[in-house]
């Protein structure tokens, strides 16, 4: 065990600790005194890992797509034939899972039996077993999930603005695969993908609740390798194939919807090598997102007064070490006219200038709202997965949106909304 390294927030209040196993699993614990504990045991490996090769010295070799969200599912099923929901539910916990482009993570919450279902988590997450016979019954139940993604308006917007944007990325496939390309997937790609991917050097587990630290050490040093087995695998970085304008400027589909709906994406390939550098832009574009699009704005009244959106329109700034892209998603009886509002509005900012009063408000915002983050075991635990996985540490991002200066936003908002950058998805009802 490696020493202990506490990280502490004089400005939140707030403090965690790492470690590190023999086997190279590193261990976050999150005090909090609320009555849930949730646990997360996460994987840097997602959907866009779709080409990888197991060593430094290997090719680069690719796998059907959605491989990622099939073996979250395989690996509940034990080869004992029991299934680790039910074991979870017998401890009185509630746990799940979910695959996303850049990360599969495996969790629980509980009030009690803490010992117990930790346990759970790490033995049937290190133990997989794949059988010709459950693979193929897996297909069917996936299939039908990937059916029903398939029907929904929502997913299929917000994908047709994916697709849109990007030409070759991984992130404009579906992160469940296809139903053809999961027809593909074997025991033997699973377990190729599994032993590549869930090396204990590249997971990480976070717990979070009132919890002790020493018990948290003693259960996942029984359930894990005794020894390191160093994490050799190698990934395409597929931004360097993606050029700056968007892919499709317009992607349009028709489905069962009572009005249109619409996704907005403005693609930005100008992405930080640095990690620092990228939470840095993710604050600043938080803050920039705050001021043109909240419901406090003049664009959002503008839009809302004439009947161009109704009440919920989302927007927000996506950014990881390989993509990164601004989106507005709302419903529009006409989504083309929303989008040429939303370029005169810009326009109309650059030639008067963003307001100041703005970026103070739009800065307060991002940062109560991340404040009130601490505030659940679920949101510290994700939140702080994610940061680590960003190689990020999530506590100084407080000090990050505090440094943020007016400058800042008036030099990024230049380049932000580039019009060949954007694609807009709509679907529209079935005539």
């Amino acid at each position: 065990m490696t020493d202990r390294k506490v990280f502490k927030s004089a400005l939140l209040g707030e403090s965690y600790e790492r470690m590190t196993l023999p086997c190279g699993l590193d261990i976050y614990v999150f005090k909090k005194d609320l009555t849930t504990t949730y646990a997360i045991l996460g994987v840097k490996y997602g959907s866009v890992h779709s080409r990888f090769a197991a060593s430094q010295e290997e090719e680069l070799k690719a796998v059907p797509d959605g491989v990622a969200h099939f073996l979250e599912h395989k690996l509940f099923m034990n080869e004992d034939g029991s299934d680790s929901f039910e074991r979870f539910s017998e401890y009185g916990a509630d746990a799940n899972a979910y695959t996303s482009f850049n990360k599969t993570a495996y969790l629980f919450s509980c009030t009690e039996n803490f010992e117990e279902s930790l346990g759970e988590l790490l033995r049937f997450v290190t133990h997989p077993y794949f059988t010709a016979e459950s693979v193929n019954s897996e297909k069917g139940i996936i299939a039908e999930e990937i059916k029903m993604y398939d029907d929904n308006p929502s997913d299929r917007c917000f994908y047709g603005m994916l697709e849109g944007m990007y030409e070759n990325h991984s992130i404009r496939k579906n992160i469940c695969g296809s139903v053809a390309s999961i027809s593909e997937i074997t025991p033997d790609i699973l377990y190729r993908c599994y032993n590549t991917f869930y090396n204990p050097e590249n997971m990480v587990l976070v717990v979070c609740g009132n919890i002790d630290t020493d018990t948290v050490i003693r259960i996942a040093e029984r359930e894990m390798p005794s020894s390191r087995s160093p994490f050799l695998a190698k990934t395409d970085n597929e931004n360097i194939s993606e050029a700056p304008s968007a892919f499709c400027g317009y992607v349009e589909q028709k489905m069962q919807v009572s009005k249109p709906i619409f996704n907005i994406g403005f693609k930005d390939t100008n992405i930080p090598a640095l990690p620092s550098d990228r939470q840095k832009k993710d604050a600043v574009m938080a803050i920039l997102d705050e001021m043109i699009f909240s419901r406090a704005g003049r664009l959002y009244e503008h839009l809302f007064e004439n009947g161009l959106i109704s009440p919920n329109m989302s927007y927000g700034y996506t950014i990881s070490a390989t993509s990164a892209y601004n989106s507005i998603a709302g419903e529009s009886d006409d989504p083309k006219k929303v989008l040429s509002e939303i370029f005169d509005y810009i326009d109309k900012l650059k030639a008067q200038g963003l307001s100041y009063d703005d970026f103070l408000r739009g800065k307060r915002v991002m940062y109560a709202e991340f404040v009130k983050s601490f505030d659940s075991t679920e949101n510290i635990a994700n939140n702080l997965l994610s940061f680590i996985f960003e190689e990020s540490e999530i506590l100084s991002y407080a000090d990050i949106i505090e440094s943020v200066t007016f400058e800042d936003v008036i030099k990024i908002f230049e380049k932000a909304f580039d019009p060949t950058s954007v694609s807009l998805s709509v679907i529209l009802p079935l005539e």
